[in-house]
């Protein structure tokens, strides 16, 4: 598919007051009115282009929100402090007290947690399922049923969900699908596809220099408008808006994001196939021997590529945590959690960013205790890379087990 997400951001135009070629921040908590009217009618929500208090919302937000709304395809988008915070926001907006979720089993572990443990106190429950089963997925909405929530490319088993068929499934019902796509912005442009909201970690491949925590929902102007209502409007009164200095410093990032996005997607690739040959157990989106291979090849926007994102099985977390010190100390890449940064970072996400799944449930998905999840950073020389990968890899006799893909 041919998507044209990245011209629409770069065709965006701001000027800063004095003309500067970045658009002022907004470094103000509360903003003034030339009449009390004004005031009121912005606290009823019937003005736009008025500020009343920034965590409500600010023109440095809404500078984001729109570059964020260009890259989806969606009428516009709010930002927030984090991508649990756009998360969570969007959870609540949506259901009450007794209703139901049907989500994907693979998702971040932060989700996974708040889904399955501090929903409960509201009396929302969950069903975690094989979001790549649509048989499945179906038979497990009811009437109380109020949205499906997937990950384009989940976390951290990279299964692939097949958006289009999604959307039919959550239309025939009545629903909305929630997609969360921060592990593939640009290569999958998942409202396009036909989510009716997208959710982001801007953390991770959208800033791409590990130096803040921010969200973003991507939707129509009704729903964004409704999280932001100063009367019910989860956005709104959790107080999980994203700071101005924050939101302009993203936005300056984005510009690159395409660039980064090709340079992280043509890394994984080439260490992907590589390690395939080497008999490693390497899961990646763009291997043909993946279960979502095609899949992925009818949603993605090509040029972009399959993502930065891949794993591979060593068998056991003593072997997983060794071989991550030792790339670690030969400067392959950081022993760290979150993704989309410059330098490579892996970790073992059964003990780290999906720890708060349950050891028998991570058993059941497939998430092995040697399973080590790579975000793939910009290295100039990858067949450098993967040589030295390799290396660490036969000090510790990891090759020598000849295990083989899938």
């Amino acid at each position: 598919m041919d998507y044209k997400a990245a011209s629409s951001i770069q065709d965006l135009q701001y000027f800063g007051e004095f003309g500067g070629v970045n658009p002022s921040i907004s470094d103000s908590s509360t903003y003034t009115f030339l009449s009390a009217k004004t005031m009121f009618d912005t606290f009823e929500g019937n003005t736009e282009g008025c500020y009343l208090y920034s965590r409500h919302s600010s023109p440095s937000n809404l500078y984001l929100g729109e570059a964020m709304a260009a890259l989806e395809g969606t009428e516009t988008a709010n930002v927030y402090a984090s991508g649990m915070g756009a998360i969570s926001a969007v959870i609540f907006q949506l259901c009450d007290s007794d209703d139901h979720i049907v989500s994907s089993r693979t998702i971040y572990g932060g989700t996974y947690a708040f889904m399955k443990n501090f929903l409960k106190k509201f009396d929302i429950g969950t069903s975690f399922v094989d979001i790549t089963n649509l048989e499945t997925v179906e038979k497990s909405i009811t009437k109380k049923t109020k949205m499906i929530y997937c990950e384009a490319v989940s976390n951290p088993l990279l299964e692939v969900a097949d958006i289009k068929a999604l959307s039919k499934l959550a239309k025939k019902h009545g629903i909305p699908l929630v997609v969360d796509n921060t592990f593939s912005p640009l290569s999958i442009s998942a409202a396009r596809l036909g989510a009716d909201i997208v959710v982001h970690s801007l953390t991770k491949f959208i800033n791409g220099s590990s130096d803040c925590v921010a969200g973003a929902v991507c939707a129509s102007k009704d729903f964004c408008l409704k999280l932001k209502d100063v009367n019910d409007g989860a956005g709104m009164l959790l107080g999980s808006t994203l700071d101005s200095l924050r939101a302009a410093s993203i936005l300056k990032n984005m510009r690159t994001l395409h660039i980064r996005i090709k340079k992280h997607s043509e890394n994984a690739l080439y260490l992907a196939q590589q390690f395939e040959k080497d008999g490693l157990r390497v899961v990646y989106p763009g291997l043909a021997s993946h279960p979502g291979h095609e899949a992925v090849k009818k949603q993605m926007a090509h040029e972009y590529g399959f993502g930065g994102l891949l794993t591979i099985d060593v068998g056991t977390l003593e072997k997983a945590n060794m071989l991550m010190e030792s790339m670690q100390k030969e400067n392959l890449g950081y022993l760290a959690v979150s993704l989309g940064f410059y330098k490579t970072l892996f970790s073992a996400p059964g003990t780290s960013t999906s720890s708060e799944i349950p050891e028998d449930e991570q058993t059941q998905m497939g998430l092995s205790e040697g399973l080590i999840r790579f975000s793939i950073g910009l290295d100039n020389n990858i067949e450098r890379t993967y040589l030295a990968m390799r290396s660490c890899m036969e000090k510790l006799n990891i090759l020598d087990s000849k295990m083989v893909s899938f």
